[in-house]
């Protein structure tokens, strides 16, 4: 029987080659298993971060803050959207005619109503909202589903909207205040005396003045706002490497706040005629008549300084909102 003598150097090759493949398929190997093992530790850290129960008050101080930065544009989106006459246009021409005829101080125009209206209606919605996701959660999930947040969201809104409606009208009616003629100013020296002075004057149903339309329009506000917020953060902590930094939540609320501009823009301008008015007037007929004044564009009046206002007050509200709950995982320990 004839023996068959492979060559040295044709084992040596072929052991050379295979080798390297080995090696290959090892390091591929290990790189998957650190995405998978980086996506479940994302996930775990997302699981874990939305279980933290937080103070209830966080929202309506975080949405103070916001309101403290944000409120001369919060201003100029009321005058604009009420201006009648020779009242400039635009929200530039707007912002210097303020500056001009009331001051620098004049951007600040019922600021302690806003504050008074913050610490009502944005801690009643982020408070409600934050329980009830808390307590729907399903059991081992991150978050609830977006039709679900979409509900949360809605509701504790539309309650939102109702306890802060006494301090929106003050608001309404203070940033509006300068800009009506001398004889009808009603002079509201801030927040809490314009209410108890709608209380006297005009009786409890003040407080409630334009309430459907303005809960109506807290409701669409928290559900494009608070659920698209959580939805984008979850998204660019699940579908990216940002992680929960700044950076995710500062795009988050930017898109959050194109998406809740948008759909609340329609009800932001009835409220706002609404609100600022002293006599009774029917949802119906209102309609009607800035129809036929203004036709379908009524709709987005006020669209830019709104999304200039909503946009950096949304990015503000969610940042101050991100920074309570770092520290306060910081004070309890939970950070890491």
């Amino acid at each position: 029987m004839q023996s068959v003598t492979i060559p040295q150097t044709a084992v040596s090759n072929e052991s050379s080659v295979a080798a390297p493949s080995a090696s290959a398929s090892v390091a591929a190997g290990s790189a998957k298993a650190k995405i998978s093992e980086k996506k479940k530790q994302q996930k775990k850290q997302i699981l874990t971060r939305e279980r933290i129960s937080y103070p209830f008050w966080f929202g309506g101080s975080a949405s103070s803050l916001a309101a403290c930065v944000t409120h001369p544009l919060d201003l100029v989106k009321v005058r604009l959207q009420l201006r009648s006459g020779d009242a400039p246009k635009n929200m530039s021409g707007t912002f210097m005619h303020i500056v001009r005829t009331e001051g620098p101080l004049g951007l600040y125009s019922g600021l302690t109503a806003s504050l008074l209206r913050q610490m009502t209606y944005s801690t009643v919605r982020f408070g409600v909202y934050e329980e009830l996701k808390s307590r729907f959660t399903p059991e081992g999930s991150a978050k609830p589903s977006l039709p679900l947040l979409i509900g949360l969201s809605t509701f504790s809104g539309f309650l939102g909207g109702i306890s802060g409606n006494a301090a929106d009208v003050t608001n309404v009616r203070m940033q509006q205040d300068a800009a009506l003629p001398a004889a009808q100013r009603r002079g509201y020296k801030h927040g809490l005396d314009g209410m108890f002075r709608m209380l006297r004057d005009e009786g409890a149903r003040s407080w409630f003045r334009g309430v459907w339309p303005n809960s109506t329009r807290a409701a669409l506000m928290n559900a494009s706002q608070l659920a698209s917020y959580d939805t984008f953060k979850g998204a660019l902590m699940t579908y990216t490497p940002l992680g929960d930094t700044t950076t995710t939540h500062f795009a988050s609320s930017l898109l959050a706040g194109f998406v809740a501009t948008t759909v609340c823009s329609p009800v932001d301008v009835i409220k706002s005629r609404v609100m600022s008015t002293s006599h009774k007037q029917g949802i119906v007929h209102l309609l009607r008549e800035i129809y036929a004044q203004e036709g379908i564009m009524w709709m987005f009046k006020g669209w830019v300084p709104a999304f200039l206002r909503l946009g950096p007050q949304t990015i503000c509200t969610f940042l101050f909102l991100e920074a309570h709950r770092k520290a306060y995982r910081n004070f309890r320990g939970l950070e890491n």
